[in-house]
């Protein structure tokens, strides 16, 4: 009898790459049936989920008891929360707290959490206001302290955001500019809908092996100044990086994510997006090699022409 596996988040951008890396998977789609969990079931990335066999069912993740629905019976959760949805670090922790509750309740076996680095913590106070990373960190403490059978996926810098990062400039190029150094800056880039399920397949293979571990989800690091090397090697027009003082970047950004955007930014640079980690491990452990920043820029080139 198949097991069940329930994922959080199933028609977006994370979610969504772990059902459809189950999907595809000859092992992991016979040994599990999956239950995807969404806002709204008659949307049609729902009813396409719906169409390949997966049951699609709505749930709230703000209390226990409306949690618990969607992880009766499943012997696997993977759960992604949005900081972004209401914008409120206590909104998402409490999401959190209330799906490991009922994983607890409901005996899950194995909880994979979408982590993110306490900043604050490994900054030493110099980066504090990173909530929508220092937030997660915050559950992934709480899940850990829960006895639930637990991984941990860090989902890296994701690629897409570079879509409106990198723009065209007056001489017929392109230009990214950051409050950082174009050769000090460590961003480790991650197409996060094409990839995320690699590695969360990983972990469930992996099972005893990567309990209680983080795997760092992404291709490799990056400097800004290879970023726009390889973009303009593939995209065939000069790309240039510029490094810009705190102000003009904050300057850019709407006024209630200024400080925040521009620390994250920071973080980069010192103490490091993962704080330095290597990568090694968690790419072992892909069930396929992740895109590179060049498959992605290619895959998607015509969003930046």
């Amino acid at each position: 009898m198949s097991k069940l596996i329930t994922v959080f988040g199933a028609t977006g951008n994370q979610g969504g790459s772990v059902v459809r890396a189950i999907l595809n998977d000859p092992a992991l789609s016979r040994e599990f049936k999956i239950r995807g969990i969404t806002r709204d079931v008659t949307k049609p990335a729902a009813q396409a989920l719906t169409a390949k066999g997966v049951e699609v069912v709505a749930a709230d993740m703000s209390t226990v008891q409306q949690a618990a629905p969607a992880v009766a019976g499943a012997h696997t959760v993977f759960l992604v929360t949005n900081f972004w949805e209401k914008g409120s670090a206590d909104s998402e922790i409490n999401q959190g707290k209330a799906v490991t509750d009922a994983c607890k309740a409901a005996g899950v076996k194995h909880l994979i959490f979408s982590s993110l680095l306490n900043v604050t913590e490994a900054s030493k106070g110099r980066l504090p206001n990173i909530t929508h990373f220092d937030g997660k960190a915050k559950i992934e403490e709480y899940i850990r302290s829960s006895g639930v059978p637990a991984t941990f996926v860090l989902p890296g810098f994701f690629m897409s955001n570079l879509f409106t990062m990198i723009k065209k400039n007056d001489e017929g190029g392109y230009a990214l500019a950051l409050p950082v150094s174009g050769d000090k800056a460590q961003v480790p880039l991650f197409d996060a809908g094409g990839d995320l399920g690699k590695f969360v397949n990983g972990a469930i293979k992996n099972y005893s092996e990567f309990l209680g571990k983080r795997i760092y989800a992404c291709t490799d690091y990056y400097t800004p100044n290879r970023i726009v090397s390889e973009f303009s090697e593939v995209i065939g027009k000069p790309a240039s990086y510029a490094e810009v003082p705190d102000e003009v970047f904050k300057s850019w950004m709407p006024p209630s994510h200024g400080q925040e955007m521009l620390e994250n930014m920071k973080l980069l640079q010192d103490p490091g997006y993962y704080a330095g980690a290597d990568l090694k491990e968690s790419l072992s452990i892909a069930s396929e090699k992740p895109n590179s920043w060049k498959d992605f820029v290619q895959t998607y080139r015509e969003k930046w022409l």
